[in-house]
């Protein structure tokens, strides 16, 4: 480890002089810089500053610290901490900015974007560059190129006609004229009074550049005030008809800010309404009822095989708009019910030659469980996934159209996005609930660069669609977290903030700081549904056993049913309305669908009479009677197809009736008649006419017609889209770090001097057979350790500090410094051997 009384001289040697927590939070924060592992801290500091790394970095910034970034990317390299605070404070200093900027200091040497001590930060190249002033990529700031690079092309000969024409003692090279060009600029009191000897005009020029665009046009023989500013050097030429206001300049006209405005503190998340908690989660828990209902009623609809696959994947648009009308909502909100059924893994495709979607056999285990065990895996799935059911209707970036359940709805986003956006609401007092508008603006804040300033980017859709999905899925009632979505999510309900913070870095109250909550572990994540799951259960309506009967040939469901009670009167009456209750009604077609599904006229009888209420209306008891005594009276079957009865009356009845000509029938006995349609198109034909008919069996037995569910073979749910590497957990972050400063030690352990050329730094050292043979066999007998190169059988070349204990059969076996424990190593895989000196 370097000495930390010296100033550090690049990253690498300022990452040697971190402890173990420090690297540990600068990869848990960057986790692409160990993958894979890095070798040594020469490798790691080397890939934090790669471009994508650095980009990667950047876009997780939150705006203060973005902008303390932009300020040392037009400061002095390096700059002192006095410095970086004028270019954000200006000159009328700002105590909010005073106390923040540690905390974006912090933040920028934590994730290794600043290295260097307070009197001389850097950042590090890449960040400068990408953040830097330049013709092509304007720097946010809207300041422009210092003096020395705005007149770097210019001739010497003119750069001495601007010192003088600026009251400057001519100088004897180009260099000391734009040093003293320079000093002038930065100086306010000089400075002032060669801005006051201007015209108006001359003035007004300036004005309209200091905040950006720095960069104007010109005509080839500018007017008089333009040319009083060329000739000063307060713009200089950059190209033909193209001026720029130098940096230094512009500084001065902003009183010394290089930011127009300095946002150290995030925007508050603004409460537009308050609720009594108890509303909150009784509204929500009326909402997770109703998802429950729509899932069921979705997956009920598909039960025998939904609709089928498209070509490209995906559900078509008339299949969406007929399973909208079917769930009774719109279509987007259809879009979402069947994208999160498709989450949670309880519908997939069959895959099968004509592919349709069904549900999965997770499906019938899902529908055993708990309503409340229910709602937190769909909960769940909408919290992990990372499908996005607002961009359905879309087009990709092929100008495709984004279809249900089709591929291009992954935006890895989505994930940090909701979680971000739920931990907002779980910082407000319960029963508060948000103005979008503060939700947006806040996001905003924390991760300016990941979308343009515009409430229309991405992440601001997905802050909106969230809002929305947490509503309908029951995680909010009337825009508040729940405190059943509050246990989902594993928080606690907020404290109110003391009035007097600790800190510069206690400003804000707890849920106002912008920190980002990272998702729960799977343990952490069970034990929080565990948790939501109690609370949401006993807020839940209980179904009931009975309905009651009415002598309009209705029943009536005062709330949510039994699934038995149920799944029985879906097959015995029609649906006629949905709401808080629920209204069904008794046709000739809905009970002869019961008596073709083998229940008899007795059995509907007595299920009626025992759930029901009221009594079983005279109306009603006539209807089965009278569907039961006509059901089977024909029997269809295969002759093509016939029909046979015992009663030749009403055999002719059918033969008279106009409307059986399309059936083509004709008698073939006193009790049968033949027909050129199939059974199942006579069955229609007459039950259309009026008539109860029953399919019969090859053997004359009456065909018993149930729904036959379609399920598709096992599926798992699909996997959300990470973004970026995952964060490292801490058995991987100690391994990493005892590895690349195992590594270092290896690569930065001085060599004894001796006549043998010393290979360069960071390669393997060579020596022959022979003679690592020999060095490894004096080791052992004087207990030294080598420095030595290896190569495994994988290929991988590494560096590693050994003390040999043994020598023999081909093999060393020592103790490796840089894997903390005693190995075997084949002599033929050791590229060389050096001696280490002796300090």
């Amino acid at each position: 480890m370097s000495n930390p009384a010296v100033p550090p001289r690049s990253l690498a040697e300022a990452l040697r002089a971190r402890d173990d927590v420090s690297l540990a939070a600068l990869l848990r924060a960057r986790p692409d810089l160990i993958t894979p592992v890095p070798t040594d801290l020469t490798q790691l500091a080397t890939r934090a500053g790669t471009r994508a790394s650095v980009v990667r970095a950047l876009e997780r910034l939150d705006r203060f610290a973005l902008q303390t970034a932009e300020a040392l990317a037009v400061a002095a390299d390096p700059a002192p901490y006095g410095e970086l605070l004028a270019l954000l404070t200006g000159d009328d200093g700002d105590p909010a900015v005073s106390a923040a900027l540690p905390r974006a200091l912090g933040t920028l040497r934590e994730q290794a974007l600043v290295w260097g001590d307070d009197d001389r930060l850097r950042l590090v190249r890449t960040a400068r560059e990408l953040l830097a002033p330049s013709p092509q990529h304007p720097s946010p700031t809207g300041l422009g190129p210092t003096v020395q690079e705005a007149t770097s092309g210019m001739s010497p000969g003119r750069i001495q006609d601007i010192v003088t024409a600026a009251g400057l003692g001519s100088t004897h090279d180009a260099v000391s004229a734009v040093a003293s060009l320079t000093a002038l600029f930065a100086d306010r009191g000089r400075m002032s009074a060669l801005l006051a000897g201007l015209p108006e005009e001359s003035r007004e020029v300036l004005s309209r550049l200091v905040w950006g665009p720095p960069y104007g046009q010109v005509t080839a023989e500018p007017a008089v005030h333009l040319r009083r500013l060329l000739d000063l050097g307060l713009l200089v030429p950059t190209a033909p008809g193209t001026v720029v206001l130098p940096r230094e300049v512009a500084l001065h006209l902003r009183g010394g800010r290089a930011h127009r405005e300095v946002e150290p503190l995030p925007p508050a998340v603004e409460p537009a309404a308050t609720h009594r908690p108890q509303v909150v989660d009784a509204t929500a828990a009326g909402q997770a009822y109703t998802a429950l209902a729509t899932v069921e009623e979705l997956l009920k609809d598909w039960d025998e095989g939904g609709p089928a696959v498209l070509r490209a994947g995906g559900l078509s648009v008339r299949d969406l708009k007929r399973t909208a009308v079917a769930l009774d909502v719109a279509e987007p909100v259809a879009a979402f019910w069947v994208e999160l059924a498709y989450a949670a893994g309880l519908l997939a495709s069959d895959g099968e030659a004509d592919e349709r979607y069904a549900a999965t056999p997770a499906h019938d285990e899902w529908l055993e469980q708990p309503p409340a065990q229910r709602w937190t895996r769909l909960a769940e799935a909408w919290l992990t996934a990372t499908r996005v059911s607002g961009l359905v209707g879309g087009r990709d970036a092929k100008d495709r159209t984004l279809s249900t359940l089709g591929p291009g709805l992954d935006r890895s986003a989505a994930l940090e996005v909701r979680h971000r956006v739920l931990t907002l609401l779980a910082g407000l007092p319960e029963g508060a609930s948000p103005s979008k508008e503060s939700v947006l603006a806040r996001l905003r804040w924390e991760r300016p660069l990941r979308g343009p300033q515009r409430g229309d980017d991405l992440r601001s859709r997905l802050a909106e669609w969230t809002l929305t999905e947490a509503e309908l899925l029951g995680v909010t009632g009337r825009g508040a977290l729940s405190g059943h979505g509050r246990a989902l999510l594993g928080a606690s309900a907020p404290k109110t903030p003391d009035k007097a913070p600790a800190g510069p870095g206690d400003k804000l109250p707890v849920h106002h700081r912008p920190t980002v909550t990272e998702p729960l572990s799977a343990a952490e994540q069970a034990t929080a549904s565990a948790a939501a799951a109690r609370l949401l259960a006993p807020l839940l309506p209980e179904p009931l056993d009975h309905v009651l009967l009415q002598a309009d040939l209705t029943a009536v469901a005062p709330g949510p049913l039994q699934r038995s009670l149920a799944e029985v009167l879906d097959v015995l009456a029609d649906v006629e309305s949905k709401g808080g209750a629920t209204v069904y009604r008794f046709t000739p077609g809905s009970v002869r669908r019961a008596l073709d599904a083998g229940q008899a006229a007795s059995d509907l009888h007595a299920f009626l009479a025992a759930h029901s209420r009221t009594p079983v209306p005279q109306p009603l008891t006539y209807l089965i009677d009278d569907v039961a005594r006509r059901h089977g009276h024909l029997r269809v079957g295969a002759a093509s197809a016939y029909v046979r009865c015992d009663d030749d009356a009403l055999l002719n009845e059918i033969l008279a009736d106009k409307r059986a000509a399309g059936l083509r029938l004709r008698r073939l006995a006193p009790t049968v008649l033949a027909a050129q349609a199939d059974p199942a198109s006579l069955l229609d034909g007459l039950r259309a006419m009026g008539f109860a008919p029953a399919a019969e069996s090859a053997e004359g037995d009456v065909l018993i017609t149930r729904a036959h569910a379609h399920r598709t073979p096992p599926r798992t749910a699909p996997e959300p889209v990470p973004d970026g590497p995952p964060v490292p957990d801490a058995t991987l972050l100690s391994a990493a770090i005892r590895a690349i400063r195992a590594g270092d030690l290896a690569a930065t352990t001085p060599r004894r001097q001796t006549d043998q050329p010393q290979p360069a730094t960071g390669e393997l050292p060579r020596t022959s057979s022979a003679e690592t043979l020999a060095t490894m066999q004096a080791a052992v007998l004087t207990g030294e350790a080598l420095w030595i190169g290896y190569v495994n059988a994988e290929g991988a070349a590494s560096q590693r500090v050994i003390a040999p204990i043994r020598v023999e059969g081909g093999f060393v076996t020592a103790y490796d410094h840089t894997a903390d424990e005693v190995r075997t190593y084949p002599l033929h895989r050791v590229t060389g051997v050096a001696e280490l000196a002796e300090d």
